[in-house]
């Protein structure tokens, strides 16, 4: 069992050095860490400094800032527990998006704000108070007794960018990064009064298709009706890969798609997302989606297929009578288990070939890679974060699968062997990548509560 005196004193000693830790908070976000544009390099880079002074500072040893061919990736350990009790890998990551438009801001976005029981700032929720909240957890601890855990830390500066370094980094890290499981607050809760563990993650495959017609753009005028129109043939070609039911219509798409089982549909329906919740969050009036599936089953447990983005012609201002000569469209894919990248590529261009009209040619490029992942709900280190929410915040922690992709989490099992624990404090509103992003203070708070006891349920699970 837990000592209550020292989970309490942990626990108070944040309390108590509450307005110490929030201004290094902001500190932090004051760092524009924009892994996307070079010119903020010596940023992404002051930020990884940044955490490792902290880390140094908690007492953590071997810290370390690893080079990479692009942005650092940060190391520390605390190996102080024993060999019988388990080694946590703590995961984040410390760039953030670009803030553009910045005409949306009302505040500087790395000037953090405070507005009502929210701190404003980009980096806020995703994820420089997830990572805050994990390390604040383990400094109260260290400040008023013994962690009774094995720790190491790994923070990369690309996740924003599709993390291209970190993969390599932990192929050629195997020892240095041996965990019994990883601990991964980059994920969020479904409500503030919904403490929410998430167990599944989709995978995502990228592409770009391009559709080529006449070698230069046409007057048309004078050839219009007699040459196929790039934009046209792409855009009949986008249209056919839905049909009717909002099923996806790539060769073969859902052969490899696991069906959900009832237990598993009736765990979805308990988070109570439902089309209004869907609604209110995106400004639609009437949602679309597969016939047969909720809201909450499409976005979390079914693989989609989305235009990101279309390109062709003449977009400015006024006529400019033309045919375009090429035609481009971005294409997302998110993948559920079992689908690979590998799968989609093949069925999208055998769907190309099958489908696009003899009079254009077209090419395929992939851009993005990551597979989709589940974890096992049962796993005892889930098991003591679940009573740890539950603990905080009385009440039954809810299971989630996650729409968006989290690479890490696969690369790690597939590399390190190793499942990780997946949850974290913002919430759906926090407006993350959008301007005026924001965390909810006393979730955040709250959070901190929990992962408190969430590290000394770990040291007692074997007492």
């Amino acid at each position: 069992m837990t000592n209550n005196t020292q989970l309490n004193n942990a626990i108070n000693y944040f309390e108590k050095n509450y307005s110490t830790y929030f201004e290094k908070f902001e500190e932090f976000i004051r760092i524009p860490s924009i892994s996307a544009d070079s010119k903020y390099n010596p940023d992404v880079e002051k930020a990884a400094h940044w955490l490792a002074a902290y880390l140094t500072e908690m007492g953590m040893e071997k810290v370390t800032v690893y080079s990479t061919t692009k942005h650092p990736i940060v190391y520390g350990e605390y190996l102080k527990a024993g060999l019988d009790k388990p080694t946590i890998l703590v995961y984040g990551h410390y760039d953030v998006q670009p803030p553009d438009p910045l005409n949306e801001w009302k505040s500087d976005p790395f000037e953090p704000t405070i507005d009502g029981d929210f701190l404003v700032g980009r980096g806020a929720s995703d994820m420089k108070g997830q990572i805050l909240a994990g390390l604040y957890a383990i400094d109260s601890i260290l400040a008023t007794g013994t962690l009774d855990v094995n720790l190491k830390f790994i923070y990369e500066g690309e996740e924003e960018i599709g993390s291209p370094s970190i993969v390599d980094f932990i192929k050629t890290h195997t020892d240095l990064l041996a965990s019994d499981f990883a601990l991964n607050l980059d994920a969020g809760m479904i409500g503030k009064d919904s403490p929410t563990i998430v167990y599944g993650l989709r995978g995502l495959a990228y592409f770009e298709i391009y559709v080529q017609g006449p070698d230069h753009d046409l007057h048309s005028g004078l050839f219009g009706g007699i040459v196929y129109n790039p934009a046209q043939a792409l855009s009949e070609l986008i249209a056919g890969m839905k049909d009717e039911n909002g099923r996806i219509t790539l060769p073969g798409f859902y052969d490899a798609v696991l069906p959900l089982d009832e237990n598993e549909r009736q765990e979805l329906a308990r988070l109570g997302l439902d089309d209004e919740f869907f609604k209110e969050q995106t400004g639609v009036e009437e949602l679309s989606g597969e016939i047969g599936y909720t809201p909450v089953e499409q976005v979390g447990a079914r693989p989609t297929l989305d235009v990101n983005g279309m390109s062709s012609g003449y977009t400015g201002e006024g006529p400019k009578t033309v045919i375009p000569s090429m035609a481009m469209a971005k294409i997302s894919t998110r993948l559920v288990p079992n689908q690979t990248p590998a799968m989609v590529k093949e069925q999208l261009i055998q769907y190309m070939q099958e489908h696009a009209p003899s009079q254009i040619k077209w090419e395929v490029k992939q851009l993005s890679s990551d597979p989709a992942s589940i974890a096992d709900r049962s796993y005892y280190a889930t098991q003591c974060f679940v009573d740890a929410l539950r603990e905080v915040w009385g009440t039954e922690p809810v299971y989630k699968r996650e729409g968006g992709s989290i690479p890490i989490v696969s690369h790690m099992k597939d590399t390190l062997g190793i499942e990780s624990v997946l949850s974290g404090f913002c919430l759906p509103g926090d407006l993350i990548h959008s301007p005026n992003e924001h965390i909810h203070i006393p979730t955040w708070k709250k959070g901190i509560h929990a992962t408190i006891h969430f590290l000394y349920n770990l040291g007692t699970h074997n007492d």
